[in-house]
């Protein structure tokens, strides 16, 4: 029998913050991961502390944000790579009245840092921006796909990770322990994304799951070096390759990329561009959200060794390092979840 103090189940960013909180605090774990949830690796991964849409501070942003960029610095240093790439974003603004609100919200004190109190009028080949942009600084994207792929790598050097699906039926559970096959631990930390619907122990939580799609294009005549946020986001990915994104779609549950979710996005990107441009891939994946955009984090009500940590939603880079470090001082030093997070609101 193996003893470990965690099991985790899921590799996203949840299970990977996790499993980085339990290395630094010298538990010991062995991390399941079956590859069934993807949308750790499609998301964008753009840490931004505004919703562009009404021009409102994300939700505890700033504490995200003081905890996720050191997160981040600490792994680049890590594993001597860059996953964190600085970059501005420009929502481009439709109306006069779009201008006056984004002078409005430059004086609020959670986003001065932010938002760029001017309209930046500059113009681009193939945009139309006769209202010019509202530009947002300290912003950037995280390239998660290759921070997941390099502490998977890492993982499996030291023989912690196992490559299948997980069995929720075999959990056997004991006063102060668990068992799983040949593993005894103290607690397991479900990290499942939209996998939770198959989990017995946590499936009646409210996750809702919204498909996303995004495509990549090639256009050698679009010359921005910025997001360029409107009805999609266009993100340069270098050698005049960008990603947009996103859909949502509330009905399909596959991974599987869409010719509905490539139209969307097409139809979408041409009122926005007005440059030649080939679409070169598609990705799709389940984001896993909650209908409060809070995210799903504690114990479960009458089994205390199993723990959640899931529902991040959109901002998952933000968030995440911020909630793993709150449930692993709940499991380890008893510290209390903050409401606003902890699954006992559902109970």
């Amino acid at each position: 029998m193996k003893k470990v103090d965690y099991i985790i189940v899921g590799f996203g960013l949840a299970g990977l913050a996790f499993t980085r909180e339990l290395e630094k605090n010298n538990k010991s774990f062995i991390v399941f991961e079956d590859d069934s949830q993807h949308s750790s690796k499609v998301a964008g991964g753009m840490y931004n502390p505004v919703i562009l849409k009404r021009f409102t501070p994300v939700w505890d942003a700033k504490k995200q944000l003081e905890v996720a960029l050191p997160f981040y610095k600490e792994l680049e240093d890590k594993f001597k790579s860059t996953y964190d790439i600085p970059m501005d974003i420009g929502r481009l603004l439709t109306s006069i009245e779009e201008q006056n609100n984004w002078f409005a919200t430059c004086d609020h004190p959670l986003l001065t840092d932010y938002m760029i109190p001017k309209i930046e009028t500059k113009k681009y080949n193939g945009i139309e921006s006769p209202f010019g942009y509202g530009k947002l600084t300290k912003t950037g994207r995280i390239d998660a796909n290759s921070l997941l792929n390099d502490y998977r790598e890492y993982l499996i050097e030291r023989d912690c990770i196992y490559f299948e699906a997980f069995n929720h039926e075999a959990v056997q559970l004991e006063n102060h322990a668990v068992q799983y096959q040949d593993i005894e631990a103290s607690k397991i930390v479900f990290c499942e994304g939209f996998g939770i619907k198959r989990n017995p122990f946590f499936n009646y939580l409210p996750m809702r799951e919204a498909k996303g799609e995004l495509i990549t294009i090639h256009a050698p005549e679009l010359d921005i070096d910025f997001v360029l946020k409107s009805a999609v986001f266009i993100l340069p990915m270098g050698e005049h390759n960008f990603l947009v994104g996103a859909t949502f779609n509330w009905k399909d549950k596959t991974n599987n990329p869409s010719e509905e979710g490539k139209n969307e996005l097409v139809e979408k990107l041409n009122k926005i561009i007005k440059v030649d441009y080939k679409v070169i891939d598609q990705v799709a994946g389940i984001r896993p959200t909650v209908k409060d955009r809070r995210p799903l984090v504690g114990v479960h009500p009458k089994h205390p060794q199993l723990a959640i940590l899931n529902g991040l939603g959109t901002r998952g880079v933000m968030i995440t390092p911020t909630v793993s470090k709150e449930l692993y001082q709940h499991l380890e030093n008893g510290e209390e979840l903050r409401k606003e997070i902890d699954i006992a609101r559902f109970g």
